[in-house]
């Protein structure tokens, strides 16, 4: 049987072979922004009073009457009419970067709440690489503090994810939150980039706590937020390749495949 080990980054992933390696390149766009501190979380599975989940949720500045506001509105209302395939489309007339914008900030407090869920049995000691399956291990890079390809260990890594992305949300340079002002011409590269990170703690979850969720009673709150996140992704052309979804490529198939 041939083996093969894979390494992702955010520059370039190596899958190795019997045969020839194989090089798999990554976007190399970054947010030219400084990390914030990381606020710790606690050690709690409480998924409705983890310390870490209230810290962390961003809304994104949505005032009531503005785009941001009805857009969510619009995405709540039709979440709750049961059709997953319908909330991810582009409300008609509608700013797609908008649309993105909005989603994004969804998905991001969807993950923060889940992960949030699971901290106490995701450490240093029980996760001390970044990784899906064996084959799948994710390394960490950024402008700032890791400009090269970095190991380490899953809570780690996700803290870097998290503060990453709550540094782009709270940047009016690449969210312009005020009426009029543009998305920036990178906009939709830095937004795959993010829903391309953010898939990786699904991917962590999935095959590394799976059972914790179980117990926890959140495999339904789990597979409707991947469903979501997976039908988004397809629905607005956001995967960069067939080799996206890696370790969860047969049950990301089975969600296009229903609704």
């Amino acid at each position: 049987m041939t083996s093969f080990i894979t390494t992702v980054s955010d520059s370039a992933a190596t899958v190795s072979v019997k045969l020839e390696p194989v090089e798999e390149v990554d976007d190399p766009f970054f947010i030219e922004i400084p990390e914030p501190a990381y606020v710790p979380s606690c050690s709690q599975g409480d998924f409705d009073s983890n310390q870490r989940t209230r810290n962390q949720f961003r809304p994104r500045n949505a005032h009531k009457g503005t785009t941001s506001y009805q857009l969510r509105q619009y995405a709540e209302a039709t979440l709750g009419g049961g059709s997953l395939r319908k909330v991810v489309k582009l409300p008609e007339g509608e700013d797609e970067n908008e649309w993105l914008a909005v989603n994004m900030v969804d998905f991001y407090n969807h993950i923060n709440l889940l992960y949030g869920s699971i901290t106490e049995f995701c450490s240093p000691q029980s996760c001390p690489e970044m990784k899906a399956t064996d084959e799948f291990e994710y390394l960490w890079q950024d402008n700032e503090n890791f400009k090269r390809p970095t190991k380490m260990p899953a809570p780690t890594y996700i803290e870097h994810l998290m503060a990453w992305v709550q540094a782009s949300i709270d940047n009016e340079t690449v969210f312009p939150s005020r009426i009029g002002v543009p998305f920036p011409k990178g906009f939709s590269t830095m937004i795959k980039q993010v829903f391309k990170r953010m898939y990786r703690v699904y991917a962590h979850i999935y095959c590394h706590h799976y059972p914790v969720i179980r117990e926890l009673g959140l495999e339904a709150h789990l597979n409707t937020s991947f469903k979501h996140y997976v039908l988004f992704i397809d629905e607005h052309d956001l995967a960069s390749g067939k080799d996206f979804w890696g370790p969860l490529g047969d049950l990301v198939d089975s969600m296009l495949r229903t609704d």
